[in-house]
């Protein structure tokens, strides 16, 4: 480990004062020191023992002036060092709480505990710009969103902003544009070697304010999500009756309905193989054993099917001779237990434990 004689520093040109009239004897009085180079003292005495300072999140203006600081230091003895380091601990031991400085900082501080809508006001009447990365909360929205984005924008920012995307997430970008503005913009990220950071730095930062700008919305799911989560847990023939007045009234959105709909019939087609004992984990025998019997339908027969084929061959077994032991099941209870068994696979869905494969559009 370097001597900390040589980590800290004092303007150059400075004179050690003497004890006793000998130069070569060693300081027992700590130079003084302004606060900004008390300052560059703390930060390079850290950096040397390995310290992670975010020295980035400081102001532009501050940065420079540390950096500035540093560089016009000189040597520091020992006692004036360790005077320093033991000011500093003082300090930071006296601290009670610390708050944000100014609105920006507040903002920050509160981020996701107040309501978005209340935030954004906030931000825009001050004109305060949000801290941090603004590219972290564009990637945090949905590739809808950012497809209209940029549909608006001009063809060299929308590159900018599907370079600063994930791969995957640049990837769905593209396959929600139109296919000549998608290779539009796909030629002109060839065009953004040259763009600065500071440029993606703004242009994020006014992608990121326009967020702010849309109006709040009071339902995070679409109206088609929304029906089809009420419609799941309808029995089937409330569902297949508002379903055809749907029909009638608006076809386009019966569509999209019946894209948000899972129901037990559904279960071959979207559910993968491999997830069937993790789901059967989920659901207590007996419902499951209700479900099985009750089903009466072609489709539901074949979710039956699908299920019994895709666990071992010994509780498949004992679940046939349950089935037919349980003999006629109420369509009710059957409907309801299918319920569960559909609720039990949606509740997996939501924790990410599996995923429901897309279901193939009927041409």
């Amino acid at each position: 480990m370097q001597d900390t004689n040589t980590l800290v520093q004092v303007a150059p040109g400075a004179t050690a004062p003497v004890a006793d009239g000998m130069d070569d004897a060693p300081r027992v009085v700590p130079r003084s020191l302004s606060n900004r180079q008390k300052a560059a003292v703390v930060v390079r005495l850290l950096l040397n023992e390995g310290a992670d300072i975010p020295l980035e999140e400081l102001p532009d203006e501050l940065q420079e002036k540390l950096t500035h600081q540093l560089g016009c230091m000189g040597l520091v003895d020992r006692v004036t060092l360790e005077a320093v380091a033991q000011e500093f601990a003082e300090a930071l031991d006296s601290v009670g709480l610390s708050f944000p400085h100014g609105l920006a900082g507040a903002l920050d501080a509160v981020n996701g505990k107040i309501a978005p809508a209340t935030a954004a006001r906030l931000r825009k009447v001050a004109g305060v710009r949000q801290i941090g990365d603004p590219w972290q909360r564009l990637r945090e929205i949905p590739t809808e969103d950012l497809a209209a984005m940029a549909q608006a924008e001009s063809t060299e920012i929308a590159a900018v902003m599907l370079s600063k995307l994930e791969t995957a997430k640049a990837a769905q970008l593209l396959g929600h544009l139109p296919g000549p503005i998608a290779r539009q913009i796909t030629y002109a990220v060839s065009k953004t070697s040259s763009v600065t950071p500071e440029a993606v730095e703004r242009i994020g930062w006014s992608l990121a304010a326009q967020l702010d700008q849309r109006p709040s919305q009071a339902f995070a799911e679409g109206p088609d999500a929304r029906v089809g989560a009420i419609l799941n847990q309808s029995a089937a023939s409330t569902r297949d009756g508002l379903l055809s007045a749907l029909d009638e009234e608006d076809s386009d959105f019966a569509s999209l309905v019946r894209k948000s709909i899972f129901t037990f019939a559904h279960i071959p087609a979207r559910v993968i193989p491999r997830d069937v004992p993790v789901i059967l984990r989920g659901v207590e025998q007996p419902v499951l054993v209700s479900a099985m019997a009750g089903a009466t339908s072609d489709d539901d027969k074949a979710s039956v099917e699908f299920l019994l084929s895709n666990m071992s061959s010994r509780m498949a077994e004992n679940l046939r001779e349950e089935i037919g032991e349980r003999g006629k099941v109420k369509q009710s209870d059957a409907e309801e237990a299918m319920t569960q068994v559909v609720g039990a696979i949606r509740a997996l869905v939501d924790d990410g434990a599996i995923t429901l494969a897309e279901e193939e559009n009927e041409e």
